[in-house]
């Protein structure tokens, strides 16, 4: 049983989010903390001027909401929203909030994944903490 669980959520056609939400809900404890974290990639420079601050603040706010309905769903869970590289942050956002469980959602690997590395695949090589991969 886990006490303090992490869960990436991506919102997209390829990855569900029912599975690792239930997953999440059998592992906590009775007094875990669960908490779901959405990474926004960062906007290349060359397209941060077509992007106005209130559309930024408005999607955060949009994903946070989501967030927060998937939470709903478990006692002591709650929804985060940060931004950088989705798979280091991920790695970071454990260690700093000390969680010893990471359930990740993952894809079937397509030929850019062998070259370019998928998110879970880095999550699991440099996690510090427990890790489950659901697909």
């Amino acid at each position: 049983m886990y006490h303090n669980i992490l869960v990436p959520v991506v919102f997209d056609n390829e990855h569900d989010i029912t599975a690792p939400v239930k997953l999440a809900g059998i592992l906590k404890t009775p007094e875990a903390k669960i908490t779901f974290l959405h990474v926004i990639e960062r906007v290349p420079s060359y397209a941060i001027s077509y992007i106005t601050n209130e559309f930024q603040n408005e999607m955060r706010m949009a994903l946070h909401d989501e967030l927060e309905k998937l939470a709903k769903h478990l006692p002591g869970a709650e929804g985060q929203v940060v931004e950088g590289h989705s798979g280091r942050t991920i790695v970071e956002y454990a260690k700093e909030h000390r969680n010893d469980l990471i359930i990740i959602a993952s894809h079937r690997p397509g030929m850019e994944d062998y070259f370019l590395g998928s998110t879970a695949s880095h999550v699991v090589r440099h996690a510090s903490c427990a890790v489950h991969v659901v697909r």
